[in-house]
């Protein structure tokens, strides 16, 4: 605890001293005691006040740069929240630069060694000085001599101990969240310890190279018939925790535009292909890339997209999908009541709002859409609207959506640098208009349904001792020995919804079957 404690006195220090206490003021209104506590922690005899020229999100960025590893991914975290810190120091945590020193090369070699172990080590040739290096890796180029065959490859190496460093002071942050949470009662909604807990998770994931080798994996499988798209194979003979080759990029950043244009590369049309490709990847398979700024993007000479760095992905769930599907369904047909009926449907916001008052603050950012010219049309404009509406109406966050959007506005920014007159709707339409298609299709549901009441029927032989447990229970409350305000009470109550639940895909199972029935026999 003493470790925890002086490990969030360093912390909240550096927030002081770095001015990005005075900018967080900007934003929230803290308690007295929050503020006296940063008052005595930042007291300094150091007057300088270049500071002041700085804007809240440059004292933020410049102070999470000078804080080390876990503070720069705190922040690239942070940039995919607005709706915490505001869209404006959203967008100055995107330029956070995840660039630190190397470490030397001998430390390099001895890790590859242990990891990959003598033989495979052996087979590495041409072993390169590090090529990039960020916070909790660094890149080498090499050669593989594998089974005869020599193969380019690229090397990506963890930092020496970073897992220990990075858990030692993230508990700290929990401290820091657990304390903001139970001062700043404003801040319950944001769910600051579950975005802490999130970061734990997803940074943990990445410092565990054999995920992100994983996720690599998974997306070349799922677009390696995608024209236009490729994915780096990877060589799992050589990756471990601590170690992920792939196959070496033979690409253009995509930032150089001049050079695309020099190899005869449409870049309207590679325009058009990131958008498509994005969209595709998150409605097709609920799994998309979700760090696609321009540095993790590359052009072959073919004019075929190649992303690199798959630390970060984003996986959208079945009903999510379904959730987006009527939400975006409800937009595009300007039924801003049928949106919010699929928000409480969803128990995204509380039953005592209004919903004629919010399906009023859903129309002011659907209609912007139909009123102006398409191409005019700020993602990042209606993103920050959408962060409004959920403070005002309470709304749960809900970190997947955030994610998706967030890289959907990285994505349209990249497109439109490529082409400034793109027009992201006419673009995205046709994926779209499929997707819908498919989740609206009457046999598609009844598949589902079909499926889903298989599972159910599966559980129909522990039906009758289910209900006859809820049977004595009903006879002891109706007897008064058993108070129904208690947490059995309160699940049972659940079981109670489950089983009708049951019931109701057994009897939708059962009708789409007879459907069917009469089509096929008829």
């Amino acid at each position: 605890m003493i470790k925890k404690l002086y490990m969030l006195f360093k912390i909240g220090r550096k927030l002081s001293t770095s001015g990005t206490i005075s900018s967080i003021y900007e934003i929230y209104n803290p308690p007295i005691t929050v503020r006296i506590f940063f008052f005595i922690i930042g007291f300094s005899f150091n007057t300088k006040k270049d500071k002041d020229n700085f804007s809240p999100g440059e004292k933020l960025c410049n102070a999470l740069q000078g804080m080390g590893t876990t503070f720069i991914k705190l922040g690239q975290f942070l940039a995919t929240r607005p709706d915490i810190i505001g869209e404006d120091i959203a967008k100055e945590l995107e330029k956070l630069q995840d660039k630190l020193s190397p470490f030397k090369l001998i430390k390099a070699k001895n890790i590859l060694k242990n990891e990959l172990g003598n033989e495979n080590f052996n087979k590495i040739i041409n072993f390169s000085d590090p090529i990039a290096a960020a916070s909790i890796a660094q890149v080498h180029t090499a050669t593989i001599n594998n089974s005869s065959q020599k193969q380019e490859v690229a090397i990506k190496i963890l930092r020496p101990n970073i897992e220990k460093i990075f858990n030692e002071e993230l508990d700290a942050l929990m401290l820091l969240a657990y304390i903001v949470e139970n001062l700043v009662r404003k801040t319950k909604r944001l769910k600051l310890i579950e975005v802490v807990q999130l970061l734990r998770e997803v940074t943990n994931i990445e410092m565990d190279l054999r995920f992100e080798a994983a996720a690599a994996n998974e997306l070349y499988e799922n677009t390696k018939k995608d024209i236009g798209f490729k994915v780096p194979k990877i060589y799992w003979d050589f990756t471990s925790k601590k170690v992920l080759c792939l196959e070496k990029i033979n690409g253009i950043s995509i930032r150089e535009i001049e050079n695309l244009k020099s190899l005869n590369i449409d870049i309207k049309k590679l325009a058009k292909d990131i958008i498509q490709h994005f969209l595709r990847h998150a409605i097709r398979d609920g799994f998309f890339h979700a760090d696609m700024h321009q540095g993790n993007l590359f052009v072959t000479q073919d004019g075929k997209i190649m992303p690199v760095d798959f630390g970060i992905m984003g996986r959208l769930d079945k009903n999510i999908k379904k959730y987006l599907a009527e939400i975006l369904y409800g937009f595009i047909k300007r039924d801003y009541k049928k949106v919010a009926e699929v928000h409480f449907l969803a128990g995204l916001v509380s039953k005592k709002v209004s919903k004629d008052e919010f399906a009023q603050a859903l129309r002011s950012i659907g209609e912007p859409i139909f009123g102006q010219s398409v191409k005019n049309i700020s993602g990042g404009k209606l993103l920050s609207q959408l962060f409004e509406i959920t403070e005002k109406f309470n709304m749960q966050t809900q970190i997947q959506l955030l994610l998706l959007q967030k890289t959907m506005v990285v994505v349209e920014g990249v497109a439109r640098k490529l082409d400034p007159d793109a027009n992201i709707w006419d673009i995205s339409k046709p994926i779209l208009e499929n997707w819908l298609k498919e989740v609206k299709n009457p046999i598609n549901k009844a598949n589902e349904i079909m499926n889903e009441a298989s599972e159910v029927l599966k559980r129909l032989p522990d039906l009758p001792i289910i209900m006859d447990r809820a049977n004595d229970v009903m006879t002891l409350i109706a007897e008064g020995k058993f108070n129904p305000n208690t947490l059995a009470y309160r699940s049972l109550r659940e079981e109670k919804l489950k089983l009708e639940l049951m019931r109701n895909k057994i009897l939708g199972g059962v009708l789409v079957l007879v459907i069917f029935v009469l089509i096929v026999f008829k």
